[in-house]
């Protein structure tokens, strides 16, 4: 088991170890937040509650080492954490959000489409993403972390808390089962299966 290093900082060396470490890696910690959760008020949250933990936890964080790896491990356990305590409460209604729609006047208001997100939903990326976001969060986790951000497998044996030789063979399954979900949209756009 690791033994925890725990730093002494002064506040104001927190604050530029948290802006000079953490800060730059903000869009890719969005990213993979959104991601995990397909929804932008959760990645936000989940993002926000990971630089506070960042933050808290600064202590245990080693100048020098990969802040970004550090980061993604904490939004990775902040999901889990998360995806657990959600997965075991009843879904909840808001019966007066609910109420007060179906007395209001939007009720009855025709929705506008709105062509900009008609035009992108045609977009060749949309075919991608859509087979990526199909996968199990843990193989699309390996995919995010390896061929979107470029982490090494020790990285993500750190960031995943597993072996590396899992990491290997999940990210082997992932991208056989991502290249299954794409082969007919390769097909169809001219490739031929090899």
């Amino acid at each position: 088991m690791e033994e925890e290093i725990r730093q002494n900082y002064s506040e104001e060396e927190k604050l530029k170890v948290f802006h000079d470490e953490f800060m730059p890696h903000i869009n890719s910690m969005y990213n993979f937040a959104y991601r995990l959760t397909f929804d932008e008020d959760d990645a936000n949250d989940l993002v926000q509650d990971t630089y506070l933990k960042a933050f808290r936890f600064i202590e245990s964080f080693e100048k020098g080492t990969n802040a970004k790896a550090w980061l993604f491990r904490i939004l990775k356990n902040s999901f889990i954490n998360d995806y657990r305590k959600k997965s075991k409460e009843p879904a909840k209604i808001d019966y007066q959000e609910v109420e007060t729609y179906y007395n209001s006047d939007e009720v009855d208001r025709q929705i506008t489409p709105d062509l900009r997100v008609e035009t992108l939903q045609d977009m060749i990326g949309d075919e991608i993403s859509n087979a990526l976001n199909a996968l199990d969060v843990d193989f699309r986790t390996v995919i995010i972390l390896s061929d979107l951000e470029g982490f090494k497998y020790e990285e993500m044996a750190k960031i995943l808390d597993i072996p590396i030789g899992t990491v290997r063979s999940r990210l082997h399954r992932a991208r056989n089962l991502l290249k299954e979900k794409l082969s007919e949209y390769a097909k169809q756009m001219g490739y031929k299966n090899s």
